[in-house]
């Protein structure tokens, strides 16, 4: 997990992503099915009834993703405070952030490195307009594992 500190480490084997305050979460398609689970294991799916639909539409046919579910602010930044409404009353305001792609197309990809996991060979390519992201990673070091096409 993720740990908040005064100042980032430094040197070349260091990847730095953004932190979004969100809900940890993975999205799990197996088929035409979509399930999204939070960190402790929750099955969210009916709270996050337009992420899965936005799922449905991603070019894989079984995979793992992870990453969080946030609601952004005018600025870009994530809320908090918003999210904890929008899963009730504005589900169109949900995004899901992906940091991470642990399973695809019957492959267990955990054991690549990070930057392998994230590479080309892996992309997932996203529907414009989606209410999926993808984190950037700030070295250059790495691709990201889902693209806007």
């Amino acid at each position: 997990m993720p740990t908040l500190v005064a100042k980032p480490p430094q040197g070349d084997d260091w990847m730095h992503e953004a932190k979004f305050d969100g809900y940890r979460s993975q999205i799990i398609i197996e088929g035409a099915g979509v399930r999204i689970f939070t960190r402790r294991g929750l099955d969210w799916t009916a709270k996050y009834r337009d992420l899965v639909e936005a799922a449905k539409g991603l070019n894989v046919q079984n995979g793992i993703i992870d990453g969080e579910v946030v609601v952004l602010n005018e600025a870009g930044l994530s809320d908090f405070a918003a999210l904890r409404k929008a899963i009730t009353r504005r589900q169109h305001d949900l995004y899901f952030v992906a940091f991470d792609l642990l399973h695809l197309n019957g492959h267990d990809l955990r054991d690549m490195v990070l930057e392998d996991r994230r590479g080309p060979s892996s992309t997932v390519t996203l529907p414009p307009s989606s209410s999926m992201r993808v984190t950037s990673p700030v070295s250059s070091i790495c691709c990201p594992i889902l693209t806007v096409v």
